[in-house]
């Protein structure tokens, strides 16, 4: 008779908490926290793991309602969360510095606003508009087609997209991670109404302000951004849109790189 081998136990089933990071880097190098923009996950970052984790702890994290936290429903309060256990678990100092895009922009104001002592700086990249008023439209018209439209056809179109944009290693990533209309959905519309402008002026952070050149909605308002930071600059990406991380994996890498060195000197 011949045994049947018997699968090793899942995390859940050992009832061990899942791990919503990836960490690379050296252990005690400085510390870096990317945050994922909307529907996308962690695997988001992989082109800036790749040139920064030779110098920096670099820490890319899941954020509630994607990826391996998909489950997990999405709450600004629960996002801030996650960032701060993943800067407590990787960081040697328990400091760093966090790179947000997009809605992990907002939710990078948002845990330097609750946990400052958490963090070293803030670099903000294609989310200089306050999503309130007027410019509250785009962000719910997003979050009705993220509703709305079936999840498999939406599937469908994100990887048609991002091999057709970026192809090869980087699409291979981006799709690896999956996509999460549902708990994107939710967090734009948790979004909305809530002003960060306001908040990022009064916090001490030293903050760098990232668009892309080609990026209509985000990219005009960011020497405005900047200059409300107490300490703030502002760096344009050539020929990028708003993804501009993988638009433009080295030069991002370069700005965040440099960003990060003169935070470390700071200190």
């Amino acid at each position: 008779m011949t045994a049947t081998a018997t699968p090793p136990p899942t995390a859940a089933e050992r009832d061990e908490p899942v791990r919503s990071w990836t960490a690379v880097g050296p252990v005690d190098g400085p510390a870096i926290v990317f945050i994922h923009g909307t529907r996308l996950s962690r695997t988001q970052w992989a082109p800036q793991l790749l040139r920064l984790s030779d110098r920096y702890r670099c820490i890319a994290v899941d954020l509630p309602g994607h990826g391996v936290l998909a489950d997990r429903p999405f709450t600004v309060e629960d996002a801030i969360a996650t960032v701060e256990a993943a800067i407590e678990a990787e960081s040697a100092t328990g400091r760093a510095v966090l790179v947000g895009l997009s809605l992990g922009g907002y939710i990078a104001i948002d845990t330097a606003e609750a946990c400052p002592e958490r963090v070293a700086g803030l670099v903000l990249a294609g989310c200089s508009a306050e999503p309130v008023g007027a410019m509250a439209w785009p962000f719910r018209m997003l979050a009705g087609t993220l509703e709305r439209a079936p999840r498999r056809g939406l599937d469908t179109a994100n990887r048609a997209f991002f091999r057709l944009r970026y192809g090869g290693t980087v699409a291979a990533d981006v799709i690896g991670g999956g996509f999460w209309s549902a708990g994107g959905a939710t967090a734009l519309r948790l979004v909305v109404g809530r002003r960060y402008l306001d908040r990022l002026s009064r916090l001490w952070t030293p903050v760098l302000i990232v668009n892309g050149a080609l990026d209509p909605v985000f990219g005009p308002r960011g020497d405005y951004w900047a200059a409300s930071a107490r300490s703030g600059h502002h760096v344009v990406i050539r020929r990028a849109m708003h993804l501009s991380n993988l638009d433009r994996p080295a030069a991002f890498a370069g700005a965040v790189a440099g960003f990060a060195d003169r935070v470390t000197r700071g200190a």
